[in-house]
């Protein structure tokens, strides 16, 4: 089977600076399943040095810092970034603008915690992602990084947005990465497992988040826990 063509990162950046103006106005069911699972598994990170990876608006940088960690926090988006900065609690937090795709300008060993929401599918190789990751990590430190799971792919959806200016549908970029090679890229690089959870919505939460009506049952969601 042909390799899919893989996003330019330059549109992946455009997308998402253009996304910013709306994007903590829209329901995003997929967030609404992610943010609940993402801090039960991060648990308490008083006092600890945490590194979010592609932080977007902030959701995460901003929880974490108000829950006592000190926060920095990395996208390669400035449109994202800037809506981030206005936030309450975002000046306790240090704004990085920077592209995942290359090493992170960390020393070894910087930080407790690395989180990373909803980023995989816009990478385009995995590996050095966790790679970098760990690297940053101190001995013993925790990642949890969740992804949309590869079963959307199978119904057709991405990471896409409408534009209220025009009405474009605008899709930034997506790579489709299959458990296995998320999960082999991280103990390559040299995590330890310990989780792999798959996450579908059901009648509840979709009661409550209308978007997910029609992914009851379906995975939309994979979240791992790993340790250096």
């Amino acid at each position: 089977m042909a390799e899919r063509p893989k996003p330019e990162k330059a549109d992946i950046r455009r997308g998402y600076d253009r996304w910013s103006l709306i994007y903590d106005e829209e329901a995003n069911s997929l967030i609404g399943l992610e943010e609940p699972l993402v801090r039960e598994a991060l648990a308490d990170v008083a006092g600890l040095a945490v590194l979010d990876l592609g932080c977007g608006t902030g959701r995460h940088a901003l929880w974490l810092a108000a829950a006592g960690a000190a926060v920095t926090a990395v996208d390669f988006s400035e449109g994202m970034m800037a809506k981030a900065r206005t936030k309450p609690g975002a000046e306790g937090i240090r704004f990085l603008a920077h592209d995942l795709h290359e090493p992170l300008p960390f020393a070894d060993g910087t930080f407790d915690v690395v989180v990373s929401g909803l980023v995989l599918e816009h990478l385009r190789a995995l590996g050095p992602f966790f790679a970098e990751a760990r690297r940053v990590l101190r001995p013993g430190g925790r990642a949890v990084v969740s992804g949309m799971h590869p079963a959307m792919f199978l119904r057709g959806v991405q990471a896409r947005f409408t534009d209220p200016a025009t009405g474009e549908k605008v899709q930034p970029g997506s790579v489709e990465h299959t458990i296995g090679e998320m999960a082999t890229a991280a103990v390559r690089a040299g995590f330890a497992l310990e989780e792999i959870a798959e996450s579908a919505p059901d009648e509840g939460f979709a009661a409550r988040n209308p978007r997910a009506e029609r992914y009851v049952g379906w995975p939309m969601l994979v979240v791992l826990r790993l340790r250096a």
